[in-house]
């Protein structure tokens, strides 16, 4: 179905006019988190001023995790740095499908669903398949930047990807479909996703052809891609649907294990938005950026300064989470502008998309394959660099002892001591193992280890950690995010030990992450 793009205002118009018609009863995040994003960098609550300390070091920690209940009135465009917490999947997707989720000018997408039966495992009969397509309405654009996996065995849109972005091809549209990721499968998986490119381009008359239209696959690692299908079947589907009114759609459509969409929007003070979705649950210890992720912009910003800003973002963003310490085949991290609003505010751009980039990472976490809790370490004063530092919280983050006392509730914290002592025994070569000597370790706020021992006094203590844990446990198999809380950890080096920082969100390990990945082609 076509939709008309004057669509978005009328809707925001009925919206505004209705008022109580569309309202939901959620949570919101109390006035100090409205500051804190979810890596806990602190904001100011005015969108167009935001702090010029944002990208210093991480050194602060930030805990507060309090909410209080308010009735929302869907009329803000922007999602906030931390998400209000809601009573019903229904609450949720009808927050996303507001005009939080309104695409910038020029942009319009479409999704279009098939079937086909997988060649390696032809016994499993037909599978569901999905495409999306993203398509900049007024032809292609120079300014687009992408960050790409680093793992060695990239799947096949990662070296198309490369090659478009290494030689500044213009891009007009990005095609990307689930369940297959055409990584290293039996046939020619380039010229599998060269001919979906292909199909995109001629349905929708590209006037640089196949070359300005950029591939991403995400699923099954070793099938091949049914381009067959999609090319004839699925992206005639997709095109047939584009709409430039919402995002929403695209966010559902490219999900495989994902329990519910991601998406985060941020406008500008010169009336320029930014809009980015995003798709991860599993295989998830990203060396780049996300599992897969779209940030859409209509401000007018040159390639050189989106690649520079993109590339800074992923570090403190999507380079800092971790659900299961599984590097993907298809990491890849899209930023495209439109260039319908001329921009000359580059760091206020700036700011909105780390806030954008770090919500969608955080939303990832939360989403992880039977994810129970999500775990928030905060690293200071480390003896070696931020990346060093970042290294330790996800050695952390990834300890499966560890995750399974934080899934059950078990504060057993000589399981989070002898994670750091492990690392630092081979961090260097062991030369910086006596600065544990004077680390303090929190969780929940409270000192559990300080001067090289545990501080551990009584039934009180025990209760109020495992009770920390209890608040911010979540649903294994929810389809939303109830709330944005977290655990808490906190390693802190002494002071003049080191430099280094860091801020690393990990998930806990459960029954329900097994069970997912047991069956995980079917």
């Amino acid at each position: 179905m076509m939709v008309h793009p004057s669509a978005r205002s009328i809707r925001k118009t009925i919206l505004l006019a209705l008022g109580t018609a569309f309202t939901t009863t959620t949570t919101l995040p109390s006035s100090s988190q409205c500051i804190v994003s979810a890596f806990g960098i602190a904001r100011n609550n005015n969108a167009l001023h935001i702090k010029t300390n944002l990208h210093n070091k991480q050194k602060h920690f930030f805990s507060s995790s309090s909410t209080t209940t308010a009735t929302i009135l869907f009329s803000n465009n922007d999602t906030p740095a931390t998400l209000p917490s809601f009573e019903t999947k229904e609450d949720y997707i009808k927050y996303l499908s507001s005009p939080v989720s309104d695409l910038p000018k020029g942009f319009e997408i479409g999704t279009g669903a098939g079937k086909f039966i997988p060649v390696e495992a032809p016994m499993m009969g037909e599978l569901p398949i999905r495409a999306t397509v993203i398509h900049l309405k007024d032809g292609p654009t120079d300014n687009w930047a992408a960050v790409f996996t680093k793992n060695k065995c990239p799947g096949s849109p990662i070296l198309v990807g490369r090659k478009r972005l290494s030689s500044n091809t213009p891009i007009n549209a990005l095609v990307i479909n689930n369940k297959i990721s055409n990584v290293c499968s039996g046939g020619d998986g380039v010229a599998n996703a060269e001919h979906v490119c292909k199909a995109v381009a001629d349905s929708l008359s590209l006037s640089h052809g196949m070359e300005s239209v950029l591939p991403c696959s995400t699923g099954v690692i070793g099938w091949r891609l049914p381009a067959k299908e999609l090319a004839e079947d699925v992206v005639p589907k997709a095109i047939e649907s584009m709409q430039s009114a919402s995002a929403m759609g695209a966010a559902e459509a490219i999900m495989t294990t994902d329990r519910y969409p991601k998406l985060r929007s941020k406008t500008l003070s010169n009336g320029a938005r930014i809009v980015g979705i995003a798709k991860g649950a599993g295989m998830i210890e990203p060396n780049m950026a996300t599992m897969l992720s779209y940030i859409m912009t209509d401000a007018s910003i040159d390639k050189k300064t989106l690649q520079s800003y993109l590339s800074e973002v992923v570090d403190q963003s999507f380079n800092s989470i971790s659900v299961d310490g599984s590097e993907s085949t298809s990491d890849t991290v899209v930023l495209i502008s439109s260039n319908q609003v001329p921009t000359d505010i580059t760091e206020e751009f700036k700011d909105a998309l780390y806030e954008i980039s770090q919500g969608l990472a955080a939303d990832i976490v939360r989403n992880g394959e039977g994810t129970g809790h999500v775990m928030r370490i905060q690293i200071a004063n480390f003896p070696g660099s931020d990346k060093d530092a970042r290294n330790l919280g996800r050695f952390i983050a990834n300890n499966a002892l560890f995750k399974c006392a934080i899934s059950g509730n078990d504060p057993n914290i000589g399981r989070l001591a002898g994670a750091i002592g492990s690392f630092m025994g081979r961090f260097n070569d062991g030369e910086c193992s006596d600065a544990t000597e004077k680390m303090t370790l929190t969780l929940g706020g409270r000192v559990i280890f300080t001067d090289g021992k545990f501080k551990l006094e009584g039934d009180a203590v025990e209760r109020e950690l495992s009770d920390h844990m209890k608040d911010a446990q979540l649903g294994e198999v929810d389809e939303f995010p109830k709330h944005q809380r977290f655990v808490e950890i906190g390693v802190n080096f002494a002071e003049g030990e080191g430099e280094g920082s860091a801020i690393v969100l990990g998930s806990d390990l459960t029954a329900e992450y097994v069970s997912v990945n047991a069956d995980y082609r079917s």
